[in-house]
């Protein structure tokens, strides 16, 4: 525990997307703690179980003492699951896949309290794409923006052009749904320190 009587935050994330949504609502982690865990969806298992199951695993997977949040981003059409696009060609068959669809934006998150407690949980937000033409495909994969992205594309950036709708937090489809999060960490007794 920290003097002031607050412990540390852990952010167990090298995404620079949570860092940024976090701080929008003031919170600056005391550490960053990305954790490498297998990320394979196990057999049978649904969307909203995997981002749940990752979010909890990465939670425990970090050695850092605090107040440990993780969290897991699935992007899901029906029942599939629309990993992160191995290459141009994948990012490119999802992009066809999601073309004037709806998908599921489930993001798991979970918080690791400093005396081993774990409470996670899954917050869903549905995302509906325009018909994408071939040249919108091809000048989003060019771009580059969906590389290391959950589904092959990012609603921060360019694609956020191909949304005609969402339903839920904007802010669970970026990667870190903010008020689950803040409520999640109070509820296992986090506390902001005093300036």
């Amino acid at each position: 525990m920290a003097s002031t009587g607050a412990a540390r935050l852990i952010l167990a994330s090298a995404s620079p997307r949570r860092r940024d949504l976090l701080a929008q609502i003031g919170i600056v982690p005391d550490a960053i703690c990305p954790t490498d865990i297998d990320e394979t969806r196990r057999k049978d298992e649904s969307p909203r179980a995997l981002a749940e199951r990752l979010a909890r695993e990465k939670a425990l997977a970090c050695p850092e003492e605090g107040y440990v949040l993780a969290a897991d981003t699935v992007v899901a059409l029906g029942s599939r699951n629309l990993e992160k696009a191995a290459d141009a060609a994948e990012a490119e068959a999802f992009l066809r896949l999601l073309s004037g669809r709806a998908h599921q934006c489930l993001t798991g998150i979970a918080v690791r309290a400093p005396d081993g407690r774990l409470s996670a949980r899954t917050v869903l937000a549905r995302v509906k794409f325009k018909r994408l033409t071939d040249r919108d495909i091809a000048d989003y994969v060019a771009s580059g923006d969906w590389k290391g992205k959950a589904g092959g594309y990012g609603i921060q950036g360019a694609a956020g052009a191909f949304v005609t709708g969402i339903n839920g937090s904007y802010t669970a489809i970026v990667g870190l749904p903010l008020y689950e999060t803040k409520a999640l960490l109070e509820g296992m007794g986090w506390k902001k320190a005093s300036p």
